[in-house]
């Protein structure tokens, strides 16, 4: 009568370490992609963070001198509508 349970294949230990050897392998390309993604996001919000504050700066430069000019303009008077005698 033959046993209704299956043989195990237990592979040799040089072929167990080559397999594991490749799986260890992939993981660590894995990890080093997955820290160059990481590295290259933070590059590109530290560029963009530069950006923004070179543009606020700008912003509020501008903005002061406008400021500035209309301080120093005199005040405009509006002219008063003469009402006709009648």
């Amino acid at each position: 009568m033959s046993d209704d349970k299956p043989q195990t294949f237990t592979p040799p230990p040089a072929q167990r370490e080559a397999a594991r050897k490749r799986a260890q392998n992939h993981f660590a390309a894995s990890e080093q992609r997955d820290s160059d993604v990481r590295k290259e996001i933070l590059r590109q919000q530290a560029a963009t963070a530069s950006k923004t504050a070179k543009l606020r700066a700008l912003r509020l430069q501008k903005e002061e001198a406008e400021r500035a000019a209309a301080a120093a303009k005199p005040p405009v008077t509006k002219a008063r509508k003469v009402k006709p005698a009648g």
